[in-house]
């Protein structure tokens, strides 16, 4: 799972007290070429790199100077080697072309109940997932996917840009799995059809298992899926004649509901981060 970051300005530039000039130099001992010019940034508050550098986990802020000397850093693609130079959050921070998130990463796992809203602006008087994760975490999390503002279950959040972004886009798709609640049985015809895969706006959604649930009236079933495509669950059914009543997702990557009641959130352990990060 990722890092990402942000732009910058120089406390020290020039001569200082009338004193010789620094040289800069990149690795490999190389001087630098191209000297960044003075930014707008320059007058405002903003977090000194070495700090930056350090808050994004890849080094102390005694060993980022070390690094900023030798040329290993860059701020909005120009090399940066002035101790005491400032960024913004705002800013593009590189450590050997890696992009820096100045924030800890963290993995907050929601068990999201029905009626709360996940993204875009909701109706007046709508709530959002965010009310319920305020106090797990101060980060700037974001969801990863979606859940209808009806659904329930599973709803992971991070400020981890990088593994944020391989769970949406994995090449085959991430497990999930989901209990489903529908307006009439399901049919073992249908049940059957949706096994073998049905379409989708011409493209044939594949999954990995359906079945009905144990002691439950046929109108309950359990959905194994690895399709993140928007809505995915409702329209399967729908494609056939059915509509969703409930929707609850159990299981998300290797992630469970075990011991985190609705409503309830925790952060993911170090193994699950591992995990998420390999799938």
């Amino acid at each position: 799972m990722s890092r990402n970051s942000k732009d910058s300005e120089s406390k020290y530039s020039g001569r200082q007290g009338g004193g010789k000039r620094k040289k800069s130099y990149a690795r490999g001992n190389a001087p630098i070429k191209k000297k960044m010019e003075k930014s707008p940034l320059s007058n405002q508050e903003g977090i000194r790199l070495n700090k930056y550098i350090a808050n994004s986990g890849i080094c102390s802020r005694r060993e980022a100077d070390v690094y900023i000397a030798a040329g290993n850093v860059t701020v909005n693609g120009e090399v940066v080697t002035e101790m005491g130079h400032r960024v913004q959050l705002t800013d593009d921070v590189r450590f050997d072309g890696r992009r820096l998130n100045p924030e800890k990463p963290e993995y907050i796992l929601l068990n999201k109940p029905a009626g709360f809203f996940v993204t875009g602006n909701p109706e007046m008087g709508g709530r959002t997932v965010m009310e319920l994760i305020s106090k797990a975490t101060k980060a700037k999390v974001a969801p990863v996917g979606k859940l209808d503002n009806k659904a329930k279950g599973l709803l992971l959040f991070t400020n981890d840009g990088t593994l944020a972004k391989k769970l949406a886009k994995p090449k085959s798709g991430i497990r999930q799995i989901y209990e489903v609640k529908l307006n009439k049985n399901l049919s073992n015809e249908d049940l059957e059809t949706i096994k073998k895969g049905v379409y989708i706006e011409g493209s044939k959604v594949p999954v990995t298992d359906i079945s009905f649930i144990d002691n439950k009236p046929h109108d309950e079933v359990g959905l194994e899926i690895n399709s993140i495509r928007e809505h995915i669950v409702t329209r399967i059914f729908k494609s056939l004649g059915y509509e969703v009543e409930s929707l609850d997702r159990v299981v998300f990557g290797g992630l469970t509901k075990k011991d985190l009641p609705r409503g309830r959130s925790r952060s993911l352990t170090q193994q699950e981060v591992i995990n998420l990060g390999m799938l």
